[in-house]
C-alpha cells in the first residue's frame, strides 16, 4: 500500500522530516511518498493561510488520487481535510485529528504544546472541529522566543519538555501532543523527560491511514460526507475541476490494489 504525505506547506525540508520519521514506525508493505506545494508559504500559522492550504490540499490530492492508497494533511490545523473527505474515495487523515483521537485512546485529557501563540486560535478550532473540546485541557506554548521554524526543535527542546510537563502537573493532562509539522521526531527524543505520553502526530496520522486501508471500508452514499452531485467547474486546475464535476474515476489505484491482492 502507498500512502502519500502531503505537506502544504512549501518547505521540502520539513516534507523529508515527517516522511523519515513516520518511515520508521511503520511495517514494511506501506510505502511513503511525500508531496510538497510548489506555492504558498513556508509554513501555515493562521486561518488565513490555512484556507489558502486547504485549497492547495483538494488540488494535490485530485493530481495524485489515482496513484496512491491513501493521504495524510502533513499539516497540524488539518487545512483541506472536510473537503477532501467530501470529494475523493480514499482515506483521509489529518495530523491533529489522527492525534487526538490517538491520544484519547491513551488517556481521558490531552494538552497540545506547540511553539508559536500565533497558532493558537488556528488550533482551538482544530480541537472544535475534531469534537474533542471537553477533552483538551490546554494549548501550552512556551515563553521564549526562537530565530528559525527550520530548528524551532533544537532552540526550545528545553522549554518545549519543561512546557509539557506543565501541561501535565498544572492542567492535568494524561497525554501531551507535540503539535505542529516543525516539531516531527522531537516526542521521540523527549518521551522519557515528560511523566504521561508524548504523541507525535505524523506517527498517528500514517498509523490511522494504513489502519483505514485494512478495514476496506466503502466510501459513503449517503451522511455528511457523501459525494456531492457534479457541476462545471470553469478556472479551476484540470485535475480538481474533473473531480468536482465527477468526471474523475481511481481506476489505476482500483487496478492497483486489486493486484497487490
Amino acid at each position: 500500500m502507498k500512502i502519500l504525505i502531503l505537506n502544504p506547506n512549501m518547505s521540502r525540508q520539513m516534507t523529508d522530516l515527517m516522511v523519515s520519521t513516520a518511515g520508521a514506525a511503520i511495517p514494511p508493505d506501506v510505502e511513503l511518498e511525500g508531496m510538497t506545494a510548489d506555492r504558498g508559504m513556508p509554513y501555515i500559522s493562521s486561518r488565513a493561510e490555512a484556507l489558502i492550504a486547504g485549497n492547495l490540499v483538494l488540488e494535490m490530492i485530485a493530481e495524485r488520487q489515482d496513484d496512491v492508497d491513501a493521504v495524510v494533511v502533513a499539516a497540524f490545523g488539518d487545512p483541506g481535510l472536510l473537503a477532501a473527505r467530501e470529494l475523493f474515495d480514499l482515506p483521509l487523515t489529518g495530523m491533529a485529528e489522527a492525534s487526538m483521537l490517538t491520544a484519547c485512546m491513551l488517556g481521558k485529557t490531552f494538552a497540545l504544546v506547540t511553539f508559536s501563540q500565533n497558532m493558537r486560535a488556528w488550533y482551538e478550532e482544530a480541537v472544535a472541529q475534531a469534537g474533542l473540546d471537553t477533552r483538551c485541557v490546554g494549548i501550552c506554548v512556551p515563553d521564549a522566543a526562537f530565530s528559525s521554524v527550520a530548528n524551532v526543535q533544537a532552540e526550545l527542546e528545553s522549554e518545549i519538555v519543561e512546557t509539557s510537563r506543565r501541561a501535565v502537573s498544572e492542567l492535568g493532562a494524561d497525554v501531551v501532543i507535540l503539535a505542529g509539522a516543525p516539531l516531527t521526531g522531537l516526542a521521540g527524543r523527549i518521551a522519557d523527560r515528560v511523566p504521561v505520553p508524548v504523541v507525535d502526530p505524523i506517527i498517528a496520522a500514517v498509523s490511522q491511514a494504513q489502519s483505514l486501508l485494512r478495514l476496506n471500508v466503502r466510501s459513503p452514499s449517503a451522511g455528511r460526507f457523501a459525494r456531492p452531485a457534479g457541476k462545471p467547474a470553469t478556472g479551476l486546475p484540470k485535475a480538481l475541476a474533473a473531480q468536482i464535476e465527477r468526471q474523475a474515476a481511481p481506476i489505476e489505484r482500483a487496478k492497483r490494489r486489486a493486484a497487490q491482492d
